[in-house]
């Protein structure tokens, strides 16, 4: 059976959804974190506990989904997602007290887990085969944009009408815009030769599973993508205080961390560019390097403040690369079947790093400043690269 040809329309309208379903489940808790604070009076530790809880139902639930994408039901889960992503925010927009704010954040965490990067790579790799780095990487070039979005319309809403219509908007993002979306571009990637009739038999995809539990690739694929999630998390948690403690000021500080997100997707374009001749063996060299040089910049910056600038860039290319390499790398080293299951159960890494690197930040900060922030970063960026290399050496 021949490879099936990449639908750009349908990979055009994943990248869509992914950036509205990251700006309404991931970053509204960033661009209405002052006006939660301002409006309803509680403190930062419980208006933390939603997203940090759903991060981690979202862990729980990572294998659960994988399993799903592997007996072809990925654009049910993706449509499904958007669907319980915009019910979820419909009632945060209601909340009154603490208890109903967290009850709401498991409903998006479980819309987190169904139709965010997780799954939607894990459909692409199932239908595209080795075709699916190029449609991976258009998918994550518009969904860098998605803190982009999500900052100024949470602000610019919520000055204006209030937070609870900040919020009805990005429900209504997800309801109209990334619901459709996901449904149209599933319909469109199941025509032709991939249909549900394909999808791989439950054995096959447990015995896939449970064979790549004994290898040491899984565990290193885990442990460096988790690691470098890790990194990227505890640091850009904290960049205004860091950047402010090595000398800038606040607006240039502010400025300075509004560009990682573009050298996100900057990374992620150098990557597409470089197609042909860069493999994911070289561009995870870049990464890991990219990341070791952030960290140490930020050091110096303690004696050159603007030097802060040439740290967002190195450190928003390094996560640019991340979540393009994660889900190609996990393809190339361990085999196609069961894809859906092994890419979930790899995810659990990075996504407890991300719901445990704020919490390690505030402590490290606590106890050593910066200075003590910038050497754990650079440790775990250290601990990353040590996994990755016996990686490398199996690509060759």
């Amino acid at each position: 059976m021949t490879e099936p040809r990449p639908d750009p329309l349908a990979i055009w309208l994943l990248a869509i959804s992914q950036t509205l379903g990251y700006a309404g489940l991931v970053y509204i808790y960033g661009a209405l974190l002052v006006p939660w604070e301002t409006a309803l009076g509680w403190s930062k530790t419980t208006l933390a506990m939603g997203p940090t809880l759903s991060i981690l139902i979202s862990a729980a639930l990572a294998t659960v989904a994988g399993r799903l994408v592997d007996r072809g039901w990925s654009a049910e889960l993706l449509t499904g997602g958007a669907a319980l992503g915009a019910v979820a925010l419909l009632a945060l927009s209601a909340v009154q007290t603490p208890a109903q704010y967290i009850a709401v954040w498991v409903l998006i965490g479980v819309a987190h887990c169904a139709c965010l990067y997780e799954v939607c790579f894990a459909f692409l790799i199932r239908r595209l085969g080795a075709q699916a780095r190029p449609a991976i990487v258009k998918v994550t070039l518009v969904a860098g944009l998605a803190s982009s979005i999500a900052f100024p319309l949470g602000a610019g809403l919520s000055e204006a009408f209030g937070w609870r219509v900040a919020v009805l908007a990005f429900a209504a993002a997800l309801a109209f815009g990334a619901l459709p979306a996901n449904w149209v571009a599933g319909r469109r990637l199941r025509r032709g030769q991939l249909r549900r009739g394909t999808a791989e038999p439950a054995e096959q995809s447990r015995a896939a599973f449970r064979a790549a539990l004994r290898r040491p690739e899984f565990w290193l694929v885990a442990a460096s993508f988790g690691l470098v999630m890790t990194n990227h998390i505890v640091l850009v948690s904290y960049l205004i205080p860091v950047f402010t403690e090595r000398g800038v000021s606040t607006a240039v500080a502010v400025a300075a961390a509004a560009t990682v997100g573009p050298f996100q997707v900057a990374g992620r374009l150098l990557l597409t560019l470089g197609e042909a001749r860069v493999g994911s063996r070289r561009a995870s060299q870049v990464m890991m390097g990219s990341l070791l040089l952030a960290a140490t910049v930020l050091w110096v910056a303690g004696l050159a403040p603007p030097l802060v600038f040439l740290f967002a860039a190195l450190q928003g290319v390094a996560a640019g690369l991340m979540s393009v390499l994660r889900p190609v790398m996990t393809a190339q080293l361990l085999g196609p079947s069961g894809f859906g299951a092994i890419s979930g159960a790899i995810a659990m890494a990075p996504l407890m790093g991300t719901a445990a690197a704020p919490f390690l930040g505030a402590l490290v900060l606590e106890a050593g400043g910066a200075p003590a922030l910038i050497l754990v970063a650079l440790a775990i960026a250290l601990a990353a690269t040590a996994c990755a290399l016996p990686l490398w050496r199996r690509q060759g």
